[in-house]
């Protein structure tokens, strides 16, 4: 289908890459032949070691702070790329904050800062980044969600608010974008074990445990997941695919909660055929 360097000559600019999720599509696409700017937003020994990881690989890769609440320190960060490498021709969006808080406790400051992270500076950096992708008639951008958009998370409010701005942006621009060669589609991952958990207020282990049992693949999503997802979508084979949301997490989203007794039921026969087949 591709070329394990089918990515060979892009320059890719991946938010939030010194961890987690962003650090498994870095990865990913270094892997598969680009050059990789690692954005970050505070530990640079973090960023360093993603940028190690990369350059190991025989790629070019840089880190870059900006804090994204400030439109200037986009515009800063995003002069300084363009000194370095011209432009970008990948620019994955998944950078995000937020407090862990109800809707009814959600303070304007509070929105503000969760929006202009997790949103408006996504809108910021493509409307810089674009004009470079339209001239080489080529670009793909990769907007990372969560299944907070689309269901009432306990205490993830302004999150999964912003989290269902950058679905709906994620179309429109795909529709505005797509004649240049400008290809925009948004991954949803599933619960991914990273140290973003410790800001929810949830025993981790039996959250982990529970998701777990509960997704038919009986597996958390991984970064490496995620990061092959993201690849996908930037490869020639995904050309048809245009202002959609694809589902990373084993599953879990298409179950529902509205028959427990029948699930566990479901869950207890499964776990009787692996022992007989054990």
């Amino acid at each position: 289908m591709f070329n394990d360097d089918f990515l060979n000559g892009k320059v890719a600019l991946v938010t939030g890459a010194s961890r987690g999720i962003g650090h498994g599509i870095a990865l990913a696409l270094a892997e598969a032949g680009a050059d990789v700017i690692v954005h970050y937003a505070r530990k640079t020994s973090m960023a360093q070691s993603v940028v190690a990881e990369i350059q190991s690989m025989g790629r070019r890769a840089i880190a870059v702070k900006a804090n994204f609440s400030e439109k200037e320190k986009i515009d800063a960060m995003i002069d300084h790329i363009q000194d370095i490498f011209g432009g970008v021709d990948i620019f994955v969006a998944n950078a995000a904050t937020g407090g862990f808080r109800s809707m009814l406790e959600t303070s304007d400051k509070h929105w503000d800062w969760t929006m202009d992270v997790n949103a408006r500076s996504i809108l910021h950096c493509v409307q810089r980044l674009a004009p470079y992708m339209e001239r080489r008639g080529w670009g793909r951008i990769v907007t990372v969600t969560s299944l907070g958009a689309i269901r009432a998370v306990p205490n993830y409010s302004a999150v999964g608010l912003s989290k269902a701005v950058v679905e709906s942006l994620t179309r429109y621009l795909a529709v505005e974008l797509a004649p240049m060669g400008i290809l925009v589609n948004a991954i949803s991952p599933g619960l991914v074990e990273t140290d973003a958990l410790s800001n929810m207020n949830v025993d981790i282990a039996s959250t982990l445990e529970h998701v777990r049992r509960r997704n038919p693949t009986r597996r958390l999503v991984t970064p490496q997941d995620v990061g092959r997802v993201a690849t996908f979508l930037c490869s020639d084979a995904a050309e048809m695919i245009v202002g959609q949301t694809l589902y990373v997490d084993g599953g879990f989203s298409i179950l529902t909660d509205y028959f427990p007794e029948l699930e566990h039921s479901l869950q207890f026969d499964m776990s009787v055929k692996e022992r007989q087949h054990s």
